[in-house]
């Protein structure tokens, strides 16, 4: 038997297993983290270090990596799990975009306002991912 990750408040709600939820928080927390060092690494590189835009494609690959990973396990948290479904979308939104800031990687004015959107959507995604919400099936 799986344990819950938190108990329902209402009636009728019950609640998401642990495993696919907990994994979704690992996941989205370091993709969270991720992103704020490639940033850091992209501050300091258009500030003339070429080693540290090195630095930060190579940070960005490992993000692509886990927004894949999140995409996979926020489905397993929606379908099977019968939790949220946006963060599924959500999840492969942030891995399409993240493909979009590599091939645009030249292209400041298109690489940076796509760096920010990342930011912003990982940052709601780890709002949700750890507030008691999260835990709460779908009827």
């Amino acid at each position: 038997m799986q344990e819950v990750v938190a108990q329902p408040s209402g009636a009728g709600e019950r609640a998401v297993s642990a495993g696919p939820l907990h994994g979704l928080r690992v996941l989205v927390t370091a993709q969270t983290v991720g992103l704020l060092v490639a940033a850091s690494f992209a501050g300091q590189a258009a500030r003339g270090g070429a080693d540290l835009a090195e630095t930060h494609v190579t940070v960005a690959m490992v993000v692509h990596l886990i927004a894949l990973l999140q995409a996979v396990a926020a489905l397993l948290v929606w379908r099977p799990g019968r939790g949220a479904g946006w963060p599924a979308p959500a999840s492969l939104g942030l891995f399409l975009v993240g493909v979009g800031q590599h091939l645009s990687r030249d292209l400041p004015g298109a690489h940076v306002p796509g760096g920010l959107t990342l930011i912003g959507l990982t940052a709601a995604m780890l709002v949700w991912v750890w507030s008691p919400r999260a835990a709460l099936r779908r009827s």
